[in-house]
């Protein structure tokens, strides 16, 4: 459920306002990058993704089905988290299971089992045996695998991308500002496929990149957050420049 404007506990000097950002920004609650829809206070430069604003308290989740997932707005106990999705550092809002011990960034919780539309379905898996497109592994973290296995993206590499693409612009790049370099470092998948099929016809390998393209759009889409067609749309729009 979506509402316009929200009290936060993370931020209780101001209320939060929903609005929707073509920007990348830095979320103030997981600390992770998003983009889309996210909640704001414009006069502290505060953000957080939709996950983060409105969390769940308690979720299961299909990879852990002896798992009960608690919401926490740090993580618990002295010693050092990590996201069991994505393999990234843990430091802000986390889901986490006592019993287990697993830990998930809210975006990373909320990852959509299934992306798709009429040319493209990725099913959401927490290990392939395929190597990854990006990084050429097999196994690490969870992945996105297409319906005809042409195309499998571990969710580390693309949060990779996205925090180097982040980084080369400075990290306050997307903080309120306009932001139109996230294809720096994303294309890099369509370039391994045009290495890797170097004898196929043109229109073989265009097809094949464009519908490269369209698998790392939703991918992205949803670890930053907000797995709409239109926040797809968007990124589309900055990874074919």
């Amino acid at each position: 459920m979506k509402y316009n404007e929200i009290s936060h506990f993370s931020h209780p000097q101001h209320k939060l306002k929903f609005e929707y950002t073509e920007a990348l920004f830095k979320c103030d609650g997981c600390k992770e990058v998003g983009i889309g829809s996210r909640y704001r206070c414009a006069t502290c430069d505060y953000d957080l993704h939709m996950h983060c604003a409105l969390p769940t308290p308690t979720l299961s989740h299909p990879f852990y089905t002896k798992c009960s997932f608690q919401f926490h707005p740090r993580p618990p106990g002295p010693t050092p988290r990590y996201c069991n999705a994505c393999e990234k550092d843990i430091t802000g809002f986390l889901y986490h299971c006592k019993d287990c011990g697993f830990d998930l960034h809210p975006c990373c919780a909320k990852l959509p089992v299934v992306l798709s539309d009429d040319d493209v379905k990725l099913y959401l898996y927490r290990k392939v045996s395929a190597p990854c497109h990006r990084c050429g592994r097999k196994g690490r973290s969870w992945s996105y695998r297409s319906s005809c296995k042409k195309y499998n993206l571990h969710v580390a590499c693309v949060k990779e991308m996205l925090v180097e693409s982040w980084h080369e612009m400075g990290c306050t790049a997307g903080r309120g500002g306009s932001n139109r370099k996230l294809e720096t470092r994303i294309p890099s998948l369509k370039v391994t496929l045009l290495q890797n099929h170097p004898k196929k016809s043109k229109s073989k390998v265009k097809k094949g990149c464009e519908m490269a393209a369209l698998a790392i759009q939703f991918v992205v889409a949803a670890v930053l957050g907000d797995p709409t067609t239109l926040i797809a749309g968007v990124v589309g729009a900055l990874i074919s420049k």
